[in-house]
């Protein structure tokens, strides 16, 4: 057998390692919290959309839920506002929100054209169009950070018709609250909201960091899989600390809300999406509920 026949007979064998999984998640919901430097590099970026946009192709039901805290400080920075932060969560007065919801936007707007460049319908919705998101205003330890909005309530609804017509949607976490006034949101905060209102299959955040470790410090300790309840003993025992502990209580809350898995990934690998999704192997970190196992070849 040649060498060009071998590459050929190799990306057959791709194909066929990801048909159990195809059939296992076709026409189910998946979401995709998305941010971190693969929002920042353009060739990561396109890989990214390329990515969801092949999920919504081969039959999966792809939301992206997009982040854009980096954006929004240069932004800041560049109309002379200086960034304050308390307990780690951006304090968001009127012009800051101002400034964040005009940085969204664009984001938010410039993702669908890039899933449309693909071929792909998709529609871009703030958390206020249609009272998507719901929000109270968020305290820091009692503090008041201004417009930081907790969710309370999400209008799956609008998510359910958009993907009923065969749309792929694009969250930008703005929201509002009882008094109408416009709220910031954590995104990881929103993608777990909507994850748990759409019942998601999947929910998976990227990262700038390979997944969980239970030595921060010691690449070597990467946990593969875990269990919800193995979760909270790691946060429990202090293994989890800095910017993965509400991330990782938000992946507990996903799964014990009904959220089959959820998957911590580092973003900044070359279509991880695809690689933690199709292969047997996967990559990251797979946060399971109690029914389900992580290799689904041969079940």
């Amino acid at each position: 057998m040649n060498e060009n026949m071998q590459q050929y007979l190799d990306k057959a064998q791709v194909l066929i390692e990801a048909l159990p999984y195809i059939q296992r998640f076709n026409r189910k919901i998946i979401v995709v919290k998305y941010g971190g430097s693969a929002m920042i590099d353009g060739e990561l970026k396109k890989q990214v959309i390329q990515d969801v946009t092949l999920l919504k192709l081969v039959g999966f039901k792809p939301i992206i839920v997009h982040g854009g805290g980096k954006e929004i400080s240069r932004w800041v920075g560049k109309v002379g506002m200086e960034p304050r932060f308390i307990n780690g969560l951006r304090v968001t007065d009127e012009d800051t929100m101002e400034v964040a919801e005009m940085v969204l936007g664009k984001v938010n707007k410039g993702l669908v054209q890039l899933v449309e460049e693909l071929g792909v319908r998709a529609i871009g919705i703030s958390g206020k169009d249609g009272a998507l998101l719901r929000v109270d205003k968020k305290y820091a330890d009692g503090q008041d950070i201004g417009f930081v909005g907790d969710i309370k309530e999400v209008n799956g609804a609008i998510l359910f018709d958009l993907l009923e017509k065969d749309f792929l949607p694009i969250v930008c976490p703005v929201g509002m609250g009882d008094d109408y006034q416009t709220y910031n949101i954590n995104a990881d905060d929103a993608a777990c909201a909507i994850a748990r209102a759409v019942k998601a299959e999947k929910l998976a955040f990227l990262t700038d960091i390979e997944g969980v470790y239970k030595d921060p410090e010691d690449p070597k300790t990467l946990i593969s899989e875990l269990r919800a309840e193995e979760a909270r003993e790691l946060i429990t025992d202090g293994y989890i600390g800095g910017g993965m502990l509400p991330k990782l209580q938000n992946c507990i809350d996903a799964i014990e809300n009904g959220v089959s898995r959820v998957h911590i990934l580092d973003g900044r690998i070359p279509h991880c999406l695809l690689l933690e999704i199709f292969t047997n192997k996967g990559i990251g970190t797979a946060i399971l509920n109690d029914a389900e196992s992580r290799y689904y070849d041969g079940e």
